[in-house]
């Protein structure tokens, strides 16, 4: 047997047991492994990894473990450009899209809510999910860590709460989205686009109760839901509010 030594930073401690918490441990191995493969043995998604220093250089998930290797594994920086030294990350995706796991759904609700491309269905498998955010170039967001170790996977995040609005914010700082959320610009039920639409084109589909009382409408492009600032605008507006998003 050989033996390493490792080193966790941060948020990536959520994956260790509690023993091996912001401190340099021992972990034994055999052969020739590929860090990547003993850091998620250790219990570390590999999407979660944002740079990777062997002996104080920056490798890649393919290095081979070697004996007495010191390995520090940091978390994705959220202030700071590595781009030109980490190894391990593939460039970020140009538009933040989500895909999320079946157990989801309430956040997927509140990311369309922020005007983010939420993805959700509750009947796919962990190998639809990924099929899909591999074509459609989207991150998958979900509870499950072992959807996360699969090799396919290139963007995720394990969401550490189970509490829906606490998820929201946990997303938005974990991409850094504060700027870009478009409040309303998402159909809750669907994900698709709202467009402003004029009255009188869906007058016929509207209660006569909300005909006469409101004149601004918005009409979903995929499902064709209407939608108008109803009594659960303001509740919405609060929700918002009470996510105290900065930008």
């Amino acid at each position: 047997m050989k033996t390493a030594y490792f080193r966790f930073y941060e948020e990536l401690n959520d994956f260790l047991p509690p023993r091996f918490h912001k401190r340099t441990f021992a972990h034994a191995f055999s052969g020739q492994p590929a860090v990547k493969d003993v850091i998620e043995a250790l219990g570390v998604p590999h999407t979660e990894v944002d740079l990777l220093l062997v002996n104080g250089v920056s490798v890649g998930f393919d290095y081979q473990l070697q004996q007495g290797d010191r390995v520090a594994v940091y978390p994705v920086f959220e202030s700071l450009d590595i781009s030109g030294i980490s190894r391990v990350r593939e460039k970020p995706l140009r538009e933040t899209r989500f895909i999320l796991d079946v157990h989801l759904g309430k956040l997927a609700r509140r990311l369309r809510l922020l005007g983010f491309d939420t993805r959700y269905e509750n009947f796919r498998t962990d190998a639809e999910i990924i099929d899909i955010a591999l074509t459609e170039k989207r991150i998958i967001l979900t509870r499950d860590k072992g959807l996360l170790k699969n090799h396919r996977v290139t963007h995720g995040y394990w969401i550490r709460s189970n509490e829906p609005d606490v998820q929201v914010k946990e997303v938005v700082k974990r991409f850094d989205l504060s700027a870009k959320v478009n409040p309303f610009s998402r159909c809750l039920v669907c994900n698709g686009v709202l467009v402003a639409v004029e009255k009188e084109e869906i007058a016929e589909h509207l209660p006569e109760k909300t005909r006469q009382s409101f004149d601004t409408f918005y009409r979903c492009q995929q499902c064709r839901k209407i939608f108008w600032e109803g009594s659960h605008y303001r509740k919405l507006i609060e929700f918002l509010n009470s996510l105290e998003l900065k930008g």
